[in-house]
Protein backbone atom coordinates (compact mmCIF):
# COMPACT_ATOMS: atom_id res chain seq x y z
CA UNK A 1 0.00 0.00 0.00
CA UNK A 2 1.39 3.35 -1.01
CA UNK A 3 1.78 5.67 1.94
CA UNK A 4 -0.03 8.96 1.45
CA UNK A 5 2.64 11.55 2.10
CA UNK A 6 0.41 14.58 2.58
CA UNK A 7 -3.16 15.37 3.55
CA UNK A 8 -5.52 15.61 0.58
CA UNK A 9 -6.45 19.23 1.32
CA UNK A 10 -2.80 20.17 1.59
CA UNK A 11 -2.39 18.87 -1.96
CA UNK A 12 -5.25 21.16 -3.02
CA UNK A 13 -3.57 24.17 -1.47
CA UNK A 14 -0.18 23.27 -2.88
CA UNK A 15 -1.71 23.14 -6.36
CA UNK A 16 -3.85 26.21 -5.71
CA UNK A 17 -6.86 24.33 -7.10
CA UNK A 18 -9.71 22.24 -5.76
CA UNK A 19 -8.59 19.22 -7.77
CA UNK A 20 -11.31 16.84 -6.51
CA UNK A 21 -14.10 19.42 -6.56
CA UNK A 22 -14.95 18.90 -2.90
CA UNK A 23 -17.05 21.45 -1.07
CA UNK A 24 -14.80 21.29 2.01
CA UNK A 25 -11.59 22.11 0.14
CA UNK A 26 -9.72 25.03 1.77
CA UNK A 27 -8.99 26.42 -1.69
CA UNK A 28 -12.63 27.53 -1.75
CA UNK A 29 -11.68 30.01 0.99
CA UNK A 30 -7.90 30.42 0.67
CA UNK A 31 -6.28 30.19 -2.73
CA UNK A 32 -2.75 30.62 -1.40
CA UNK A 33 -0.49 27.69 -0.55
CA UNK A 34 0.08 26.06 2.84
CA UNK A 35 2.78 27.12 5.29
CA UNK A 36 4.09 30.44 6.57
CA UNK A 37 5.23 31.52 3.08
CA UNK A 38 2.03 30.46 1.34
CA UNK A 39 0.74 34.01 0.89
CA UNK A 40 3.82 35.31 -0.84
CA UNK A 41 3.33 36.68 -4.29
CA UNK A 42 3.48 33.91 -6.88
CA UNK A 43 6.07 34.20 -9.61
CA UNK A 44 5.21 33.24 -13.16
CA UNK A 45 6.10 29.61 -13.74
CA UNK A 46 8.73 28.62 -16.30
CA UNK A 47 7.91 26.00 -18.94
CA UNK A 48 9.55 23.41 -16.68
CA UNK A 49 7.53 24.64 -13.72
CA UNK A 50 4.29 24.46 -15.69
CA UNK A 51 5.06 20.92 -16.83
CA UNK A 52 6.06 19.86 -13.32
CA UNK A 53 2.86 21.29 -11.85
CA UNK A 54 0.77 19.45 -14.44
CA UNK A 55 2.48 16.21 -13.48
CA UNK A 56 2.07 16.85 -9.73
CA UNK A 57 -1.60 17.69 -10.17
CA UNK A 58 -2.39 14.55 -12.15
CA UNK A 59 -0.29 12.37 -9.84
CA UNK A 60 -1.92 13.94 -6.77
CA UNK A 61 -5.42 13.48 -8.14
CA UNK A 62 -5.05 9.69 -8.19
CA UNK A 63 -4.18 9.50 -4.52
CA UNK A 64 -0.76 11.14 -4.56
CA UNK A 65 0.95 8.23 -6.32
CA UNK A 66 4.66 7.88 -5.77
CA UNK A 67 6.97 9.08 -8.53
CA UNK A 68 8.04 5.47 -9.15
CA UNK A 69 4.44 4.33 -9.61
CA UNK A 70 3.52 7.25 -11.83
CA UNK A 71 6.66 6.96 -13.96
CA UNK A 72 5.96 3.28 -14.51
CA UNK A 73 2.42 4.02 -15.74
CA UNK A 74 3.76 6.75 -18.01
CA UNK A 75 6.34 4.32 -19.41
CA UNK A 76 3.54 1.89 -20.30
CA UNK A 77 1.55 4.66 -21.97
CA UNK A 78 4.59 5.69 -23.97
CA UNK A 79 5.04 2.18 -25.36
CA UNK A 80 1.50 1.96 -26.73
CA UNK A 81 0.82 3.28 -30.22
CA UNK A 82 -1.26 6.44 -30.16
CA UNK A 83 -1.39 9.67 -28.19
CA UNK A 84 0.72 9.13 -25.05
CA UNK A 85 -1.26 11.63 -22.98
CA UNK A 86 -4.56 9.94 -23.82
CA UNK A 87 -3.06 6.52 -23.11
CA UNK A 88 -1.82 7.77 -19.73
CA UNK A 89 -5.30 8.91 -18.73
CA UNK A 90 -6.77 5.60 -19.88
CA UNK A 91 -4.30 3.59 -17.78
CA UNK A 92 -4.92 5.75 -14.70
CA UNK A 93 -8.68 5.37 -15.04
CA UNK A 94 -8.32 1.59 -15.28
CA UNK A 95 -6.81 1.34 -11.82
CA UNK A 96 -9.21 -0.51 -9.52
CA UNK A 97 -9.16 2.23 -6.88
CA UNK A 98 -10.00 4.82 -9.57
CA UNK A 99 -12.95 2.73 -10.79
CA UNK A 100 -14.28 2.30 -7.24
CA UNK A 101 -14.01 6.06 -6.75
CA UNK A 102 -15.62 6.91 -10.11
CA UNK A 103 -18.50 4.54 -9.34
CA UNK A 104 -19.25 6.60 -6.19
CA UNK A 105 -18.82 3.59 -3.92
CA UNK A 106 -16.51 5.63 -1.67
CA UNK A 107 -16.20 9.40 -1.05
CA UNK A 108 -12.52 9.95 -1.98
CA UNK A 109 -9.75 8.37 -4.02
CA UNK A 110 -7.81 7.85 -0.79
CA UNK A 111 -10.77 5.97 0.71
CA UNK A 112 -10.95 3.91 -2.48
CA UNK A 113 -7.37 2.75 -2.11
CA UNK A 114 -7.91 1.74 1.51
CA UNK A 115 -11.25 0.13 0.66
CA UNK A 116 -9.62 -2.08 -1.97
CA UNK A 117 -6.59 -2.88 0.16
CA UNK A 118 -8.81 -4.06 3.00
CA UNK A 119 -10.47 -6.64 0.76
CA UNK A 120 -13.94 -5.11 0.37
CA UNK A 121 -13.99 -5.39 -3.44
CA UNK A 122 -14.65 -8.25 -5.86
CA UNK A 123 -13.72 -8.23 -9.54
CA UNK A 124 -15.72 -10.72 -11.60
CA UNK A 125 -16.59 -12.48 -8.34
CA UNK A 126 -13.03 -12.81 -7.02
CA UNK A 127 -11.62 -10.70 -4.21
CA UNK A 128 -8.91 -8.27 -5.31
CA UNK A 129 -7.01 -6.26 -2.71
CA UNK A 130 -4.51 -4.47 -4.95
CA UNK A 131 -5.47 -0.85 -5.61
CA UNK A 132 -3.33 -0.66 -8.75
CA UNK A 133 -5.02 -3.73 -10.27
CA UNK A 134 -5.90 -2.86 -13.86
CA UNK A 135 -9.48 -3.59 -14.86
CA UNK A 136 -10.43 -4.58 -18.38
CA UNK A 137 -13.44 -3.63 -20.47
CA UNK A 138 -16.37 -5.78 -19.38
CA UNK A 139 -15.06 -6.40 -15.86
CA UNK A 140 -17.67 -6.22 -13.09
CA UNK A 141 -16.61 -4.65 -9.81
CA UNK A 142 -18.73 -5.35 -6.74
CA UNK A 143 -18.69 -4.55 -3.03
CA UNK A 144 -18.54 -7.85 -1.17
CA UNK A 145 -21.71 -8.77 0.71
CA UNK A 146 -20.29 -8.28 4.21
CA UNK A 147 -19.22 -4.71 3.40
CA UNK A 148 -22.40 -3.35 1.80
CA UNK A 149 -23.73 -1.71 4.96
CA UNK A 150 -20.62 0.34 5.67
CA UNK A 151 -21.41 4.01 6.40
CA UNK A 152 -18.59 5.03 4.06
CA UNK A 153 -20.42 3.56 1.05
CA UNK A 154 -23.83 4.88 1.97
CA UNK A 155 -22.37 8.38 2.37
CA UNK A 156 -20.70 8.23 -1.04
CA UNK A 157 -23.78 6.96 -2.86
CA UNK A 158 -25.91 9.78 -1.44
CA UNK A 159 -23.37 12.48 -2.27
CA UNK A 160 -24.29 15.00 -4.96
CA UNK A 161 -20.75 16.32 -5.35
CA UNK A 162 -20.05 14.28 -8.46
CA UNK A 163 -21.71 12.12 -11.12
CA UNK A 164 -20.85 8.68 -12.45
CA UNK A 165 -19.22 8.90 -15.92
CA UNK A 166 -20.80 7.08 -18.86
CA UNK A 167 -17.91 4.65 -19.32
CA UNK A 168 -19.17 2.86 -16.21
CA UNK A 169 -22.52 1.12 -15.71
CA UNK A 170 -23.30 1.41 -12.01
CA UNK A 171 -26.09 -0.12 -9.95
CA UNK A 172 -25.93 1.47 -6.51
CA UNK A 173 -28.72 -0.77 -5.24
CA UNK A 174 -26.59 -3.86 -5.94
CA UNK A 175 -23.34 -1.90 -5.39
CA UNK A 176 -21.85 -3.07 -8.65
CA UNK A 177 -20.03 -1.29 -11.46
CA UNK A 178 -19.22 -2.54 -14.96
CA UNK A 179 -16.22 -1.04 -16.72
CA UNK A 180 -17.69 -0.50 -20.17
CA UNK A 181 -14.79 1.14 -22.00
CA UNK A 182 -11.49 2.88 -21.51
CA UNK A 183 -12.14 6.63 -21.49
CA UNK A 184 -10.42 9.37 -23.41
CA UNK A 185 -9.36 12.58 -21.64
CA UNK A 186 -12.57 14.34 -22.64
CA UNK A 187 -14.69 11.60 -21.05
CA UNK A 188 -13.17 11.90 -17.58
CA UNK A 189 -15.06 14.24 -15.22
CA UNK A 190 -12.11 16.10 -13.74
CA UNK A 191 -13.23 19.14 -11.68
CA UNK A 192 -10.14 21.00 -12.93
CA UNK A 193 -8.26 21.09 -16.22
CA UNK A 194 -5.76 18.25 -16.53
CA UNK A 195 -2.99 18.60 -19.10
CA UNK A 196 -1.42 15.21 -19.81
CA UNK A 197 0.30 16.74 -22.85
CA UNK A 198 2.43 18.77 -20.42
CA UNK A 199 3.21 15.60 -18.47
CA UNK A 200 4.45 14.05 -21.71
CA UNK A 201 6.64 17.13 -22.33
CA UNK A 202 7.98 16.92 -18.78
CA UNK A 203 9.11 13.30 -19.11
CA UNK A 204 10.44 13.87 -22.63
CA UNK A 205 12.88 16.42 -21.21
CA UNK A 206 13.68 14.77 -17.88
Amino acid sequence: MTKRTSAKYKIDRRMGENIWGRAKSPVNKREYGPGQHGQRRKNKLSDFGTQLRAKQKLKGYYGDLTEKQFRKIYGEAERVRGDTGEMLIGLLERRLDAVVYRAKLVPTIFAARQFVNHGHVLVNGARVNIASYRVKEGDVIEVRQKSKQMALILEAIQSVERDVPDYLEVDHHKMTAKFVRTPALGDVPYPVVMEPNLVVEYYAKN
